[in-house]
């Protein structure tokens, strides 16, 4: 048998294994997000900053929401921050996801290409403004690409389809990507065609797409970001404290600085505080 000492020396290694090991767990966090917090370039100022007061490190998976949503509904992640209040809600709803904040809010637009071959421009309602890329489409061909991925982005127009009574699913007109924004936001400029984006990733990538937004405004076009901490009880080990000192930081006045500093060739994008601009009614 191994004598005290040893048994001593065997716990202590032991204790310090554990300790290491918590240690290292809690200074790592993972998050799923959407693509437009990604690729807007606001996560690149965002989260040194919140490393920087924490220590905390965050790894980034971006994906549509509907996909940032699953990854929280497995227990993949330990926080979320998307931007589809249906998917977040019934995400809360299910036990999966506790703590949810509203954190900022900018918009989606409609953009397409600088000669507007649908001409839309100067329409102020989205859903009139989605009839008008349909019959175009139906009589010229003009093309409308869709994410097609379940992102905030997708559900918002598939929604904008439906009030319009318009199935657009296996139109030739109709283009599913599956992709991110940025990549559809790419394929709209190759082929000459129509999407609804949100505003902060068509900021990032207008140069290089010269695509023109024919229609924003409308208050259905309103578009809010939530966070949200998966569930702890239902999944013991995610990183639970971690999540909520991200969620705390990046509600805090100074994420909030942070969100509302953040611009995109000069363009604020982003607008932090989303529960008060509700409460005011803007």
């Amino acid at each position: 048998m191994p004598g005290l000492s040893q048994t001593l020396r065997l716990s202590a290694v032991i204790c310090m294994t554990l300790a290491l090991a918590t240690a290292a767990y809690a200074g790592d966090l993972r998050m799923a997000t959407t693509t437009s917090t990604e690729n807007s370039g606001l996560l690149k100022v965002l989260l040194p900053k919140f490393e920087a007061a924490t220590g905390i490190h965050v790894h980034v998976i971006a994906v549509g929401t509907g996909k940032a949503v699953k990854l929280g509904e497995s227990g993949d992640v330990d926080v979320v921050l998307v931007h589809a209040r249906q998917l977040e809600d019934a995400f809360v709803a299910s036990g999966g996801g506790i703590d949810r904040r509203d954190v900022m809010y900018n918009d989606f637009i409609l953009v397409g290409p600088e000669a507007d071959p649908a001409h839309v421009r100067g329409q102020k309602n989205v859903i009139q403004g989605m009839e008008t890329v349909a019959a175009a489409g139906e009589k010229a061909g003009t093309k409308f690409i869709s994410r097609g991925d379940n992102s905030g982005t997708d559900v918002m127009e598939k929604a904008y389809w439906k009030t319009a009574n318009i199935d657009p699913k296996g139109r030739p007109w109709y283009v599913s990507a599956g992709l991110g924004m940025g990549e559809v936001l790419n394929m709209a400029a190759q082929m000459n065609a129509y999407t609804l984006s949100d505003r902060a990733t068509y900021g990032a990538y207008r140069a290089k797409t010269g695509l023109d937004i024919v229609l924003a405004g409308d208050p259905r076009m309103f578009n809010p970001y939530g966070i949200i901490a998966v569930n702890p009880k239902k999944y013991p080990s995610v990183n639970y404290a971690d999540a909520t000192r991200l969620i705390e930081w990046i509600t805090s006045p100074e994420g909030q600085q942070v969100i509302a500093g953040f611009k995109v060739n000069g363009e604020q994008v982003f607008f932090p505080d989303y529960g008060k601009a509700v409460a005011s009614g803007k």
